[in-house]
């Protein structure tokens, strides 16, 4: 059986980070994985930030109920779905991820969570594990499940490479010539053909 490990923002849904710093006009809050390939320093450099302008978890909620997925991310889930398991591997937060996870219809996720003070201030993050991508990529292999696996930023690189297929999808440029073993796709439809080209079985639009 094939396994279809995604990534979230930036694959499926909008970045948060990115619509909370628009929305706060914050611009230091608008890097990402895509641009500081380092997780621990990014989140540090963002619960910094948050402190600094004493924003709380309930103000990032408020943004994120806004949200939407990405045009033809629902349909892709459910095309997806009808033909592998679908898991998403991301490094956001069960604590960001309710509204939008309902919008894609409740695929199973794996991701961290934050800590908060009573005050509902953000205080600090809990990984998973440590890699949590690749990881889980790796458990999945070990149950004998054939992964594909596609994202579209630094942290995902892992997880491609440990993939029996992995796929670059809207990533940057930077991250493309930095990859070039992955292929690179910008629309839902060509993905799906990657995932179509990937798998083992004769599976069709």
């Amino acid at each position: 059986m094939e396994i279809a490990c995604l990534d979230l923002e930036g694959v499926l849904v909008p970045e948060i980070w990115i619509a909370f710093a628009e929305k706060t006009g914050i611009e230091s809050l608008k890097a990402t994985t895509r641009d500081i390939p380092d997780y621990d320093v990014l989140m540090k450099q963002r619960l910094r930030i948050l402190d600094e302008h004493g924003l709380k978890l309930s103000d990032i909620q408020e943004v994120i109920a806004t949200l939407k997925p990405l045009d033809g991310a629902v349909e892709f889930v459910n095309w997806l779905r009808e033909r592998f398991q679908v898991v998403i591997l991301s490094d956001t937060f069960y604590e960001f991820s309710q509204p939008l996870m309902r919008q894609l219809g409740f695929p199973t996720l794996l991701c961290h969570r934050l800590i908060t003070d009573d005050g509902g201030r953000v205080t600090g993050y809990q990984l998973r594990q440590k890699d949590p991508k690749r990881q889980s990529v790796l458990a999945f292999k070990s149950l004998y499940y054939r992964v594909i696996a596609a994202g579209d930023s630094y942290n995902d690189t892992t997880m491609l490479g440990e993939a029996d297929a992995g796929i670059l999808f809207h990533a940057p440029d930077n991250v493309i010539r930095e990859f070039p073993q992955f292929p690179a796709v910008h629309s839902f439809a060509e993905l799906k053909q990657e995932f179509i080209k990937a798998s083992n079985r004769p599976l069709s639009l």
